[in-house]
């Protein structure tokens, strides 16, 4: 995002340079900020006050980008922001310095926002005006490329809905049909569940474990070399997840599927390790494997966390 900066004090106000901003407009920010407010964004929309020119803003950034953006940023992060991709704003110094912006290009905007909402920055915005851009040449943004860049952006710095979230309701959806199954076939709206539901519903549950795994994986790695800032959940989550406890709860829950396997077994045995009924026997087959390979990931998982904790230990970033 190219644009001017203007400081006041501690105070810093930025836009876009090409005319599509009317900086008559900055005692608007300057008074948030005096008032207390360390990150001031501008607000286009006639939701927020704002007001577009005919002219001013594509029709697909107008109707479906910057709106589908600026849902999800409040979505992950929790914001009320109206107008994320506003290039209007302003901060405090020592703000700026806080948010540690590594962004390498224009994402920095959508950056800003999702730092000042992880470190509860307090963050307020005004309406402005949004006029047509003035410059003599072709606008740089390119519609679908700079959207994706900025929800990739946003799903990198929010491990919770880019893998927890998915990947617990496959865990639960999983488990429930592996847990259900195990009993025997069932049948709804006519539609007849049975072993090959059973194993499906086994890969649904070990693909949300590894998911929601690759989360807290990639959140501690954020925390642990700075990209994302730490918090009394994250903190409760790493000690909760700490080797010793995934140790002996991965071994317990793959003692449990152990057990299970070895019913299985002692029943082939019964029959002399002949030909079994090929649907009751899988039914214990199934939950066992289920339980086995989750153990080996749950104590490998708090294996490899342990590790990240001394890497980031040792870098000095906790």
């Amino acid at each position: 995002m190219g644009g001017i900066g203007a400081a006041r004090g501690r105070y810093i106000i930025m836009g876009d340079a090409d005319d599509s901003y009317d900086f008559g407009e900055l005692p608007k920010f300057v008074e948030k900020l005096r008032g207390g407010a360390d990150f001031v964004i501008g607000c286009r929309f006639p939701s927020g006050g704002g007001r577009i020119l005919p002219g001013a803003m594509p029709f697909l950034h107008r109707w479906l980008g910057t709106p589908v953006l600026t849902w999800l940023s409040n979505l992950f992060f929790n914001t009320s922001i109206g107008d994320i991709n506003c290039g209007m704003r302003g901060f405090t110094k020592t703000a700026y310095e806080n948010m540690d912006l590594r962004s390498p290009g224009m994402e920095f905007a959508s950056e800003m926002v999702m730092k000042a909402a992880l470190m509860n920055i307090r963050t307020e915005q005004v309406p402005i005006t949004l006029h047509p851009d003035g410059r003599s040449r072709e606008p740089h943004l390119r519609t679908w490329r700079d959207g994706w860049r900025h929800l990739r952006f946003m799903l990198l710095y929010s491990p919770r809905w880019l893998f927890v979230i998915p990947g617990m309701i496959l865990f639960v959806l999983g488990l429930i049909g592996v847990a259900g199954l195990a009993a025997g076939p069932f049948e709804i709206g006519g539609l007849v569940f049975s072993i090959n539901t059973h194993i499906v519903s086994a890969m649904v549950a070990l693909l949300g474990f590894q998911t929601m795994s690759l989360g807290v994986f990639a959140k501690a790695f954020a925390v642990f070399r700075g990209l994302l800032p730490g918090g009394r959940s994250s903190d409760r989550i790493l000690r909760l997840l700490k080797l010793e406890h995934t140790v002996v709860s991965g071994v317990t829950v793959l003692l449990a599927g152990i057990i299970l396997l070895i019913w299985a077994v002692t029943i082939w045995g019964g029959r002399e390790f002949g030909e079994l009924d090929p649907f009751s026997v899988p039914r214990i087959v199934i939950p066992s494997i289920t339980l086995i390979v989750l153990g080996a990931q749950i104590v490998f998982t708090g294996f490899l966390l342990g590790l990240m904790e001394i890497g980031g230990a040792t870098d000095g970033s906790r």
